[in-house]
């Protein structure tokens, strides 16, 4: 098969000048149709249908045939013989490394002194023979750790030392890759153009970009590499997870630019130590890294609050003096179908996630010969990390009663916090909204059953102009209309996702796992979240029923439940750092603009909010289309609002003695049990409320606002579980019988979270739905206060039981 591959990169490969706006990495050799996007991965023969061809082409890559010899990248030289036992060197030479294995050593001798195992000075003969001992024993417990450390060391660090390896395994990368998601991998060309510049550049300074992708998916790292590999960038260093560490695909993985650190350090002062080390020896070496800020993949489609771990080792690196600087590139990946989103659900619902291992990563092979779509990377602007010290020391200098000396820990760690939202900012800036996102959105906020296809299409493209007006992206699909684009979404979903109901006038869809189509519902989520909060506070009016007159919400009580509502969820969602009157200002402009809302003034300021005429008459579907998109995620508030009241000692467990620590894990576990009855009951209106990541979340705010109290072990013992207790103030009372009343700061709390909920059937009973939830809550509770012995085999006989309550509601 003859090359028609393009020359090696220079300073600007030619594929890459570009006159369009997208540049595609598209396998079919199919014109997409979009102006100025053209091939990145060329097209591979499959081994089936032409086994010598493609023999051919794996050949060109094991050779280095063109573009694909990788002679000529734009970064560290990493490809040479003797590159690990290099850089195993230059960690174990690292001063601080050093100093640290002295210190430990001498630790040691201190606690064998005190135990008699090193004799004490005595005699004047005896003290130079105590002393010699001393020192031997000194040099013996550092060569030791030494030891120790050296055997860590290689057990962590990448080991890209093959180029014939590489080569191979981007074919084999690429192969997979593509098959699966058929319509291609695309970026922006003006993005990857300026990412090539920038790391010129950086490569003459000897300096490191840190890429800091968001994490929905195991081919994240996978698309990155392959990207970096095509344009001719040095291989970033990929920080990994050991759990990911398992036979045969582990070692494929370590050298194709992976790092091994463990998932909890605990307090290993060497392991942290050395990893501090490794950092250090990368940075100064000019060695591109790449980390993932949300720490582990996404399950909910949104992203999560930033890891600050991987970013306190960056920052300490540059604060300290260790290394002058590196660039900070943030990276969204976005995926019309995520591969692992079954698993995600399972794990949401409970189910306990399964270790890695090389029989789950081959059972998840079918996946390959799947039409998933396509992959979206875009990366953001790249900034100097120096340079936001400096700007963030010199903000804090007018602030008297703040540090900004590099070791000041409240400094640092404000520092941490700001670098860490500022990336998870950026990569919502740039990220596309794909097809499967804006389709999964539209029908899980519409009311009824399912939808036609035509009102589909109206509400995809009204959707599509609302993320426009709010500065968000969508995936680039050149000429092809909204109608064609909507199909394509409603094929990588598939059945299984949306059904379809035959026989009728209309071709009719609708949402067949609400569930799953919640993680796509969520990728779109944070460019309307002040929206949602907004029209959530004025639904608590409409919700209340009466006259127009009657559905108007005062400025100041809207703003007081934005607020309650914006703390609630701040473990959530990533919110906008504008004060919050200059925030809701805005929204209800665009809200009025819009037709959805309509203001009243008084004295030049907004006095009343209520809903727009051109609303009312079009049946609310645009404002219900916010509170839709906010409504689950109040139910799950909600739900692990009344979940606490589990942890009021029943009158029986007290007169026994109980005590009023209760594992925390296993509460949660309850909680999740509860919500499932509820949502079954007609008490609650979204199944994925009931999900894990929600329920900790609304745990740990209660725990950030005290209204739990959770003890954990000293020693951060991983194996005992923490327990949790309500704090006194909030312990609801109990009547005369010993059941739950409905009153106290609990219940109050409750009740105005429920101000905001969507009004489901049997609501407006509010006394019997009362009665109920409450009797509910002490019977789903009731295992928790068993004697350990009757909980045990209480849980024994459920497994058995095998009684699963299905995701697709």
């Amino acid at each position: 098969m003859p090359d028609h591959s393009p020359p090696p990169p220079t300073d600007a490969p030619p594929d890459l000048v570009l006159q369009g706006s997208n540049l595609s990495l598209h396998p079919s050799g199919v014109d997409t149709g979009a102006r100025g996007e053209r091939e990145l991965l060329e097209p591979f023969t499959r081994f089936r249908t032409a086994p010598l061809t493609a023999l051919q082409e794996f050949g060109q890559h094991v050779n280095g045939t063109g573009w694909r010899s990788y002679d000529k990248i734009i970064g560290k030289e990493i490809f040479y013989p003797g590159f690990s036992e290099n850089m195993i060197r230059m960690v174990m030479a690292q001063p601080k490394l050093k100093r640290k294995i002295a210190d430990l050593a001498g630790k040691r001798m201190e606690v064998e002194l005190q135990e008699g195992r090193l004799g004490p000075i005595g005699l004047e003969g005896e003290e130079v023979e105590w002393r010699g001992e001393r020192a031997r024993r000194k040099d013996e417990l550092e060569g030791q750790l030494a030891g120790v450390a050296e055997k860590w060391v290689g057990e962590m660090i990448c080991k890209m030392e093959s180029k014939y390896f590489i080569r191979g395994a981007y074919y084999l990368a690429t192969q997979l890759l593509t098959r699966a998601y058929h319509q291609g991998i695309h970026v922006n060309s003006e993005e990857v153009l300026q990412l090539r510049r920038v790391a010129d550049e950086a490569a003459k300074k000897g300096q490191s970009i840190l890429f800091l992708p968001c994490h929905r998916s195991h081919v994240d790292y996978v698309s990155l590499q392959l990207i970096c590999y095509r344009l001719g960038l040095a291989l970033p260093t990929v920080v990994a997870g050991d759990n990911l560490n398992f036979p045969v695909v582990g070692a494929f993985l370590q050298h194709a630019g992976a790092m091994w650190i463990r998932r909890s350090f605990g307090n290993d002062q060497l392991y942290i130590t050395l990893v501090q080390s490794y950092i250090d020896t990368l940075l100064q070496n000019g060695h591109n890294l790449e980390c993932f800020i949300e720490g582990g993949r996404s399950r909910t489609g949104k992203l999560l609050q930033p890891k600050f771990g991987f970013l306190s080792f960056v920052l300490d690196s540059v604060m300290s003096g260790s290394v002058q600087d590196c660039l900070i590139v943030p990276v969204s990946t976005q995926y019309d179908k995520v591969i692992e989103v079954d698993s995600y659900v399972s794990e949401l619902l409970g189910q306990p996630k399964k270790s890695e291992s090389l029989s789950s990563f081959l059972s998840a092979s079918n996946v390959l010969s799947l039409k998933l779509g396509r992959v979206d990377m875009r990366f953001h602007e790249p900034w100097s990390l120096r340079d936001f010290v400096t700007t963030q020391r010199s903000r804090l200098v007018q602030q008297p009663d703040v540090s900004t000396h590099s070791e000041d820990a409240a400094f640092r760690r404000r520092l941490l916090t700001t670098l860490g939202f500022r990336v998870l900012k950026e990569i919502n800036d740039v990220s596309v909204v794909m097809p499967t996102a804006l389709v999964g959105t539209v029908l899980l906020t519409l009311r009824g059953r399912g939808v036609g296809k035509r009102e589909l299409v109206r509400r995809v493209n009204w959707l599509s102009n609302r993320v426009r007006e709010k500065g968000g992206r969508l995936a680039h699909f050149s000429t092809l209309n909204a109608e064609t684009v909507v199909d394509r979404a409603l094929d990588v979903l598939g059945p299984k996702l949306v059904g379809r109901v035959e026989g009728l006038p209309e071709e009719t869809v609708f949402a067949e796992d609400r569930f799953q189509l919640s993680f796509y519902r969520n990728m779109t989520i944070h460019l309307f979240i002040s929206q949602a909060l907004v029209c959530a506070a004025v639904y608590t009016k409409v919700k209340a029923g009466g006259g127009e007159d009657a559905q108007h919400i005062s400025y100041t009580e809207l703003r007081e439940y934005v607020l309650f509502l914006s703390h609630l969820f701040r473990a959530e969602f990533i919110f906008d750092t504008r004060p919050l009157d200059e925030n809701i200002a805005e929204t209800l402009m665009g809200l009025e603009a819009d037709q959805v809302l309509q203001t009243t003034f008084k004295d030049g300021k907004v006095d009343t909010i209520t809903l727009h005429p051109a609303e009312r008459s079009i049946g609310r579907e645009n404002f219900d289309f916010y509170c839709f998109l906010i409504w689950p995620f109040i139910e799950a508030a909600w739900l692990g609002a009344v979940s606490l009241f589990m942890l009021s000692t029943p009158r029986a467990a007290k007169n026994a003695g109980a005590s009023a620590w209760l594992p925390l894990p296993a509460v949660q576990d309850r909680a999740q049990l509860l919500g499932k009855t509820l949502f079954h009951q007609g008490d609650l209106s979204y199944f994925e409320a009931v999900n894990k990541e929600a329920l900790k979340n609304a745990y740990t705010r209660q725990e950030e606002e005290k209204t739990i109290i959770v003890r954990r072990e000293k020693d951060g013992d991983a194996k005992t579980p923490p327990k949790v207790s309500l704090a006194r103030e909030w312990q609801p009372k109990r009547d005369s019988e010993g059941k739950l009343v409905a009153e106290g700061k609990l219940w109050d709390f409750c009740e105005r979270i429920g101000q905001g909920r969507l009004e489901g059937k049997s609501r407006r009973d509010s006394g019997a739905v009362v009665k109920r939830v409450l009797e509910l809550t002490d019977l789903v509770a009731a295992e928790l206060w068993m004697p350990a012995d009757k909980a045990v085999s209480g849980q024994k006989g459920r497994k058995k039981s095998g009684a699963a309550i299905p995701a697709r509601l």
